[in-house]
């Protein structure tokens, strides 16, 4: 097979052009053309007009005879090699805290190969799961268990299933074609902006599981870590619910909202370092006004789905800020995992359908802005969610202003033309009240800048909600980078967005693909 870059085809022409455009770039008859299959497809908006720019891997004859076109060369394998396995025996099963993507990738690997791995996740399935969301969205009756947060499928359940990852790692291709195995669309393998949405990916996270055990694999679910025991620099034992078990590795997959967990890590002396992070709002706009600013004239194209943006702005004190987790058509989500606090997300269907477009705008965090104790990063996380909680009226309401009001700093007091969507509900006022004046200001400056790159950003009833906190940890657990184990911990396996090394389902999911690789390359079945 050959890759060839940059197949531009229109909007408006069908998708069987794309062969005739593959031969054009080749200079041969169609003909000669045996079989074709796109790489990627992204939108090239660059120009006046808008059009498709595809990437192609084709199948023809003497293909050496092609090399000397420009962006044309040999496709490369990417199918993914499967580790050996070593042959060192030990006591115990091998143990995965934590049933989000770096777990249940890990796990379902660990299960292919036959070794009936353990997995442990604090919250319940996804069906019981969506009830207690539900429930909390409705009536502000929250678990701390089970939420947005906790339970199968780990955060990402409940976002827009985005499937991005800015890595050449080989592994992303696997993860993708794992989850069109399990019912993703088959689209998620080329297209630009690759998601499954909130809806379907319950149902694929939940086939993962099924065949897991099928495979001898075992999950349990309202099942949490609470301790471990390390003997001769190595992990033996941990403690689930109330009981111990013997475990030979551990997979620590428990996500960055596991702040109990934190705290027993560092009763055990696990090695950690504070690492910087971001907090921020959550900001609705119309989605068709979105679609306007980025597709123009094209905005109503049927072959262009729900619009997103990624922006970015240094500030003049030289703080990041940017959107994040920027959700097409959907909701801005309750996602708090503590009693006394309010915490937003974004999530979408696969659909894409919503009236409004929500993304985070995030301010970065250092950590000498947050104290010097491993664990003054979630402190401060912490404090923030309960200030927004007392803001929004102390039952799970989210404090919300309006963008003009938050650029003159005086409380909204009745919405715009944008309906927030939030639940249970929004509670205005200024958030002067509740952010940081370091984060405030910062995203007070980054705005005008953000509505210079995308017009209509500073869009005066789009509205502001608080607070976003979990982004990404504000720790790292530090591994060595060739095993992957803990420091100072033999088969304890940091892995994941909890432990620092993700930020995202695929590279969460490629982590624990990763750690999962290390555990096989050393024990036997």
């Amino acid at each position: 097979m050959i890759r060839i870059h940059q197949i531009y085809v229109s909007l408006d022409e069908h998708m069987a052009h794309l062969k005739e455009a593959c031969a054009k770039k080749l200079k041969i008859p169609v003909s000669e053309i045996l079989s074709y299959r796109i790489v990627k497809e992204s939108i090239d908006a660059r120009k006046q007009v808008v059009r498709l720019s595809y990437i192609v891997d084709c199948a023809v004859k003497d293909e050496n005879r092609f090399l000397h076109l420009p962006d044309v060369k040999i496709a490369p394998d990417e199918s993914y090699p499967m580790p050996t396995c070593g042959n060192k025996q030990a006591e115990g099963r091998i143990v995965i805290a934590g049933f989000g993507p770096a777990g249940m990738f890990a796990a379902l690997l660990l299960a292919e190969m036959g070794y009936c791995p353990l997995v442990l996740e604090r919250g319940e399935d996804v069906d019981h799961r969506l009830q207690k969301v539900e429930r909390f969205w409705k009536e502000g009756k929250l678990d701390p268990n089970c939420n947005v947060q906790f339970g199968e499928g780990g955060a990402g359940t409940f976002s827009d299933g985005k499937l991005t990852a800015r890595t050449k790692d080989l592994r992303s291709h696997k993860v993708l074609e794992t989850f069109v195995a399990f019912g993703a669309p088959k689209e998620i393998l080329y297209t630009w902006e690759p998601h499954i949405g909130s809806d379907r990916l319950r149902m694929i996270v939940k086939r993962i599981r099924q065949r897991i055990i099928e495979l001898g694999g075992e999950v349990r679910f309202s099942t949490q870590l609470h301790d471990l025991c390390m003997e001769n620099g190595k992990i033996t034992k941990i403690k689930a619910n109330e009981e111990w078990i013997t475990c030979k590795a551990l997979i620590l997959a428990i996500g960055h909202s596991a702040r109990d967990t934190f705290s027993v890590l560092e009763q055990h002396s696990v090695k950690m370092e504070q690492k910087s992070f971001a907090v921020g709002v959550r900001v609705e706009h119309p989605q068709a006004m979105i679609n306007q600013a980025q597709w123009k004239r094209f905005a109503d194209h049927p072959k262009l789905s729900a619009a997103s943006y990624r922006l970015t702005h240094t500030t003049s004190t030289g703080r990041g800020v940017y959107t994040f987790c920027m959700c097409p058509g959907g909701t801005v989500v309750a996602g708090a995992s503590q009693l006394g606090g309010v915490v937003t997300n974004g999530m979408s269907d696969y659909a894409r359908d919503k009236e409004n477009a929500n993304s985070a705008i995030l301010v970065q965090v250092h950590p000498n802005d947050v104290g010097k104790h491993i664990l003054d990063g979630i402190r401060f996380q912490q404090n923030l969610e309960q200030k927004a909680f007392e803001a929004g009226g102390k039952n799970y309401y989210a404090p919300a202003q309006l963008i003009k009001d938050f650029m003159n700093d005086v409380p909204s007091t009745k919405p715009g033309e944008v309906l927030p969507t939030y639940r249970p509900g929004i509670r205005l006022c200024a958030l002067s009240s509740v952010l940081p004046p370091f984060v405030y200001a910062s995203i007070q400056e980054a705005l005008p800048v953000f509505d210079h790159k995308l017009h209509g950003f500073l869009y005066p009833d789009a509205i502001l909600t608080a607070v976003e906190t979990r982004s990404s940890s504000p720790i790292r657990l530090l591994r060595h980078s060739e095993t992957l184990e803990s420091v100072g911990c033999a088969y304890l396996y940091p892995c994941g967005e909890g432990a620092g090394y993700a930020g995202g389902i695929v590279s969460a999911a490629i982590d624990g693909l990763r750690c999962a690789e290390k555990i096989i390359q050393v024990f036997g079945k």
